[in-house]
């Protein structure tokens, strides 16, 4: 078993699994670690690519070699240009995917490419010796050596779970967190601060009414995010939308003291681009509803993402709530939304060329 590498790359999410890619594709022996194999390339979220600047970023990464474009066509099931009534400075192209095939694909693609090992194992500290990164060491005491480690953490350093005021240690729904690495970078001098952000609850689209829901299909001219691999992209699932209601407001207005986030729970500073049902209704107290789709997981389930109301209030209240927008009076919950805390290193840490400066080799 190879102990030794040029570059290790910690975590196969999105970022992870493209540094991977770059540094075995330009002929560094790359080892690439994830907590699970089965996640490898899992989209936490939303199953989806793009949207404003996102899906520049994807085209980005394309034009630069990179994966997710490539991956991103192949699975994509409904494509949309958004902002098409604007001009075309802000025009944004979005995927929603098939959550099961872009791993699966993602997958494929590091276990295919030469120079990269991919490892199950939770990393649980790094190997300083004089200001310079070696290597890492595994929660089971394995090490394993490299003169450069780039950490993509994701949501799992210190992850914790809210739903209500029931909180527990985890990256990810069913996933576990990566605590031991995230005080390893505290203990190294880097700081470290707390994130959160938040997922909605899942329903099977086989209990809505959709006589309430508005048919949303994707363009006629379905565009894709690669444009030297020539994939053709074409629209094979339909989404939908509604709005939330004065009924909705209210449920979440006499519960608003059970979210986490209102609740004082939840330290942690979160995304503008992701607010929770809750801050929308606080935020703007004026509006009188807030669209809502409703979006296929993948083209073999039946199980949907309600995006719109992300929310750490009790499973009760989620009941409520989801139950108060029209078409969805009878849907039934196949996963509880849930908000996520964790840790990340301030970016002001960092050195022009994204080392770290409490050790200089890692990153």
């Amino acid at each position: 078993m190879q102990d030794s590498f040029d570059i290790i790359v910690i975590g196969a999410g999105h970022a992870g699994i493209e540094a991977a890619l770059a540094s075995a594709r330009r002929g560094a022996n790359t080892a690439l670690f994830t907590i699970k194999l089965e996640a490898i390339g899992r989209m936490s979220c939303n199953p989806s690519i793009g949207g404003p600047a996102k899906g520049h970023l994807a085209r980005e990464i394309d034009a630069l070699g990179g994966e997710m474009a490539r991956v991103a066509d192949l699975s994509g099931i409904h494509f949309r240009m958004l902002n098409r009534s604007k001009g075309p400075a802000v025009w944004a192209p979005r995927a929603q995917n098939d959550r099961a095939l872009y791993s699966q694909l993602m997958r494929e693609a590091v276990e295919n490419t030469a120079n990269l090992q991919l490892i199950e194992a939770n990393i649980a500290s790094l190997i300083v010796d004089e200001g310079s990164v070696k290597g890492c060491v595994s929660q089971i005491g394995r090490e394993y050596y490299a003169p450069k480690v780039i950490i993509a953490g994701g949501t799992f350093l210190k992850g914790k779970i809210h739903i209500g005021a029931t909180t527990h240690s985890g990256g990810r729904s069913g996933e576990p967190a990566s605590d031991e690495l995230s005080d390893s970078l505290s203990d190294l001098g880097l700081k470290v601060l707390r994130f959160k952000t938040g997922t909605p609850p899942r329903i099977d689209l086989n209990s809505l009414d959709y006589s309430d829901l508005e048919a949303q299909a994707g363009d006629d001219d379905p565009r894709g995010f690669s444009y030297y691999r020539n994939i053709e992209v074409r629209n094979q699932a339909q989404c939908y939308i509604t709005r939330t209601t004065e009924l909705t407001h209210d449920i979440i207005k006499r519960h608003i003291h059970l979210s986490a986030l209102y609740s004082g729970i939840i330290q942690g500073i979160g995304p503008r681009y992701c607010p929770s049902i809750e801050d929308k209704i606080v935020k703007f107290p004026d509006r009188e509803s807030h669209q809502i789709f409703i979006e296929p997981e993948g083209l073999n389930t039946h199980e949907g993402y309600v995006n719109g109301i992300s929310t750490s209030l009790p499973a009760q209240v989620q009941e409520e709530i989801v139950h108060s927008i029209p078409g969805l009076e009878t849907a039934r919950i196949m996963r509880y939304a849930y908000a996520i805390e964790y840790d990340y290193v301030d970016p002001s840490e960092l050195k022009p060329l994204w080392s770290a400066k409490a050790s200089p080799a890692c990153i």
